[in-house]
């Protein structure tokens, strides 16, 4: 068995759409190890990003802040305004952080 990682948020290369494709034209060879699924129990799954989507819906929300901290946070370029809520929901798990703020 040979184990490869490929990131979903990366361009594939040359060499891994290479390799894919050479998995994809292999046949599937099911045993007792691990037969067919039947169609009931394909039923039964889910994609992992639909169950972490349930768990951690995002509202939107009017944050004021000063001009400092907005150009800080712009400045981690596109997809700050998600950086910026994992690092206040990091913040928020911290007792000590809080109350050195309140």
């Amino acid at each position: 068995m040979v184990k490869y990682e490929i990131h979903s948020k990366k361009t594939p290369t040359e060499e891994q759409i290479k390799m894919l494709e050479e998995a994809a034209a292999k046949p599937v060879s099911f045993d007792e190890d691990c037969p067919e699924l039947t169609a009931e129990e394909l039923a039964q799954f889910r994609r992992v990003s639909e169950e972490r989507r349930e768990t951690r819906r995002k509202q939107t929300v009017t944050l004021r802040l000063s001009p400092q901290a907005l150009q800080k946070a712009k400045s981690l370029g596109k997809g700050y305004t998600g950086v910026l809520s994992r690092i206040l929901e990091s913040a928020l798990n911290d007792n000590e952080v809080i109350k050195r703020h309140l």
